[in-house]
């Protein structure tokens, strides 16, 4: 029994000297005054921001486009033999001027068989001249003219005129007419042996070169013109409905920093189905100071067309593609707003009600509700200072 009494005392004990040590930290506790806090502050940033006032934009039209050439078109043989070399190498890349001779179909045996078909006819009216003196003497000097200035080495001179239907049967009876047509043929068929440059320009594709052997219909090369070239813009509908046929554009390349004056040439009648864009060209005059070069890309600026109750603001002022920041009541609110168009760096909008503050920089890391306070760089001019009364009364 006393064992028993004795933890009760020693338990007892010990719960009281906690409480009494818990109870003296508490007195002592309430003794000490409370340390001074400051009140929490609140942040603020500064934005610059401006008043939505709607007006007429001007808005340019600058957009990349691809050059083209004015012409292309594919050289082909119209006679089968060999391809001599000419004074333009057939060559990918060899330049040439209208006219110039760019290759020749092998024509030395057509040359010898239309020079015998005209020895031949020269024998068949030498053989008509007595019959023609005689029956028909009006004629005679006509036909002994053509017959004096026909030559083998050069074409056939105009035929004469024959108005007596007895000597026309006279002359289809022993196929003269026919023959003369004949041999017109064969001197065609000659020329188009020799093919001559269509216009100024370059071989983009060749396909066969001196000395081998094509067929008649052959493709041998491809040629592109360059001293007038194109330049095909896609625009959206929007930018293309203000672009009119003749219009003058500047293109410029930003590689070379050149400037080019073009002048829209057409416009297509059809959008393109993948960008809904349609394509506008501009010509442009090619020259030896500032070459261009079919392939390049260059940007074109067109006239800026008027775009009325809108305004303009930096592109990197929005984000989620249409969400803007206002300014009301000292905090930031957001908005959206319909986009009229796009510019390199800036667009044009409309939407929002004017005199509402629109935020005009880029905000990062910023919820909606911050509290912000305008501060445009209009509000960092400094006021003249007021002159001190003591410095007034020492002057006095």
């Amino acid at each position: 029994m006393k064992k028993i009494d004795r933890r009760i005392v020693i338990v007892a004990a010990f719960i009281f000297i906690v409480g009494l040590a818990y109870g003296l930290m508490e007195y002592l506790k309430a003794l000490k005054d409370e340390p001074f806090r400051r009140p929490p502050v609140v942040a603020k940033r500064f934005v610059k921001a401006e008043e939505i006032k709607y007006k007429t934009v001007m808005a340019p039209v600058k957009a990349p486009g691809r050059v083209v050439s004015t012409a292309q078109v594919d050289i082909m043989a119209e006679a089968s033999g060999k391809i001599l070399v000419s004074q333009v190498p057939l060559k990918l890349g060899s330049e040439f001027l209208k006219g110039d001779i760019l290759f020749t179909i092998y024509p030395d045996e057509a040359k010898l068989a239309l020079q015998s078909r005209k020895s031949q006819y020269l024998n068949t009216i030498a053989n008509l001249l007595p019959d023609i003196r005689i029956d028909y003497p009006e004629y005679e000097s006509q036909f002994r003219n053509f017959f004096n200035t026909i030559n083998v080495e050069k074409k056939l001179p105009k035929f004469p005129i024959v108005e007596n239907e007895k000597l026309e049967i006279f002359l289809a009876s022993k196929n003269v007419l026919s023959e003369y047509f004949e041999i017109l043929k064969d001197e065609l068929q000659l020329n188009r042996r020799t093919i001559y440059a269509p216009f100024n320009g370059t071989y983009s594709e060749v396909y066969l070169e001196a000395g081998a052997y094509t067929n008649a219909g052959g493709k041998v090369a491809h040629a592109i013109k360059t001293d007038i070239l194109e330049l095909e813009v896609p625009l959206d509908r929007f930018d293309a409905e203000w672009v009119k046929i003749g219009d003058k554009v500047i293109v410029h390349s930003d590689t070379r920093s050149l400037d080019w004056e073009g002048r829209v040439a057409r416009k297509s009648q059809f959008v393109d189905p993948a960008t809904q864009s349609q394509n506008i060209f501009i010509q442009v005059k090619n020259n030896k100071s500032k070459p261009l070069l079919a392939g390049e890309f260059l940007k074109a600026t067109f006239p800026g067309h008027p775009v009325e109750n809108v305004m303009e603001i930096p592109r990197n002022v929005v984000f989620n593609t249409n969400e803007v920041f206002i300014v009301n009541e000292g905090r930031l609110h957001k908005r959206q707003i319909n986009i009229i168009k796009l510019n390199e760096k800036t667009l044009i909008f409309n939407g929002l009600e004017e005199g509402q503050m629109l935020v005009m920089q880029p905000l990062i890391n910023v919820l909606e509700g911050t509290l912000v306070e305008i501060h445009n760089s209009d509000d960092q001019k400094q006021k003249p200072a007021k002159k001190k009364d003591n410095d007034v009364e020492g002057k006095s």
